[in-house]
C-alpha cells in the first residue's frame, strides 16, 4: 500500500511540460447512449454521431500548422501525463526515458504522422481535466487527446472527431470495502471525481433527480482524475467514480484497489478541436478510419489489454457514424 501511494504520489506531483515525445437512492442508468429514441427537432443525441465525415486534404487550419517553422512546426496536443497505461511516464522504461507514453499518445503520434509527415512532430502539453475546454479555445493546443468523451454539452464549445474508444462509468474502492458498485451502498460514503469530468455531472444530475442519495457527499473534486485515487489512498474519500476503462489503469496501480459493480453508462471518447477548424475535424477522423484498420488493436493490446476483461466493449474500436 504504501509503494503505491507513492508511485501514485509520484505521478501526480508531475508538473506540466511540453515534449516531443513520449476522466469521466443511487441507482443504474444514466448518461448513456440511447440509440433508436425519437428526439425533438434541434436536440441532441448520439454526440459521439455528430462529427464531420473523413477527408485527407487540407485546409485553413492544417495549413496554418504546416506553415510552422524550425522547431515549431509541430501538432501541439493536450495530453494527460498521469494516467497510467494512457499518458504518462515509465520510470522503469530505460528506452523511452522520459517520454510519455500510451494509448492516448500512440494516437497523437499517428495524427502527426499524417498530418506533418513525422510521428514526432508533435509537442505534447499537460492538461488537467477541467482544462481541456479553455486550452482549446485559447489556442494553448490544436487538439486534446486524453480521455475526453464526447457529449452534447461540451459539442456547444468544441469540435470533436468520431469516438475512438468506448467506456463507462464505474465505481473504483477498496478491496476491504463493502460498496458493491453505483448502488446503495454508496449512501453516507464520500465520492471523488474529476473537476470538470461526465462522472461529476452524472453524480450531480442524479443527485439533483433523486436517483442518487442525497446522503451521498460528492463534495471532493480534483484537477487531475489520479488525484482521486490519491485521496482514496489516504482515506479521505470512500470510492471513485470515473471513467471504468482508467479506473482499471488505476487499479493495476494499485493492487489494493478494484472496480466495484458494472459500467453504469456508455460513453465514448473522441480528438476535441476548436470549433471551425473543419478541415482539421475531418482530417483526424480520416487518421481514426485508418487507425481502426492498423494501428488501435496494437495500440490497445499494449498498453490496455492486460488490464481489462476480455468481453469488455472497449476492447474493439467502436464504429463511426457522421452526421
Amino acid at each position: 500500500m504504501a509503494v503505491a501511494c507513492a508511485l501514485t504520489v509520484v505521478f501526480a506531483l508531475l508538473v506540466p511540460l511540453s515534449g516531443s515525445r513520449g476522466d469521466d437512492g443511487p441507482g443504474r442508468g444514466g448518461q448513456g447512449v440511447a440509440r433508436g429514441t425519437q428526439a425533438k427537432a434541434g436536440e441532441c443525441t448520439d454526440p459521439q454521431d455528430r462529427s464531420l465525415s473523413p477527408d485527407g486534404g487540407d485546409g485553413p487550419t492544417i495549413d496554418a500548422i504546416k506553415a510552422r517553422s524550425g522547431k515549431d512546426r509541430r501538432l501541439v496536443v493536450g495530453v494527460d501525463q498521469n494516467s497510467f497505461r494512457w499518458g504518462y511516464r515509465d520510470p522503469n522504461n530505460t528506452e523511452s526515458g522520459s517520454d510519455l507514453e500510451g494509448f492516448d499518445i500512440d494516437l497523437a503520434h499517428r495524427i502527426a504522422e499524417e498530418v506533418l509527415g513525422d510521428p514526432d512532430a508533435v509537442q505534447f502539453r499537460a492538461i488537467p481535466t477541467n482544462q481541456r475546454i479553455p486550452a482549446i479555445q485559447g489556442g494553448k493546443v490544436d487538439m486534446v487527446v486524453r480521455t475526453m468523451t464526447i457529449t452534447c454539452d461540451r459539442l456547444k464549445d468544441v469540435a470533436f472527431s468520431a469516438p475512438y474508444f468506448e467506456t463507462g462509468q464505474q465505481v473504483l474502492a477498496p478491496k476491504t470495502s463493502d460498496i458493491t458498485g453505483y448502488d446503495t451502498s454508496l449512501e453516507g460514503r464520500r465520492i471523488c471525481t474529476a473537476a470538470g469530468s461526465t462522472a461529476h455531472d452524472k453524480l450531480e444530475a442524479d443527485q439533483k433527480a433523486g436517483r442518487l442519495a442525497a446522503s451521498v457527499d460528492i463534495s471532493t473534486t480534483v484537477p487531475n482524475q489520479l488525484d482521486c485515487l490519491v485521496r482514496l489512498q489516504l482515506g479521505e474519500v470512500d470510492a471513485v467514480v470515473t471513467d471504468g476503462a482508467l479506473a482499471a489503469s488505476q487499479a493495476a496501480q494499485d493492487p489494493t484497489v478494484a472496480l466495484k459493480g458494472k459500467p453504469f453508462t456508455t460513453e465514448y471518447y473522441g480528438v476535441a478541436m476548436k470549433k471551425g477548424s473543419d478541415d482539421l475535424v475531418r482530417r483526424v477522423n480520416k487518421v481514426l478510419e485508418d487507425y481502426r484498420k492498423d494501428g488501435w488493436q496494437a495500440s490497445y493490446d499494449k498498453w490496455l489489454k492486460p488490464n481489462l476483461r476480455s468481453d469488455s466493449p472497449s476492447s474493439e474500436p467502436p464504429a463511426a457514424h457522421y452526421r
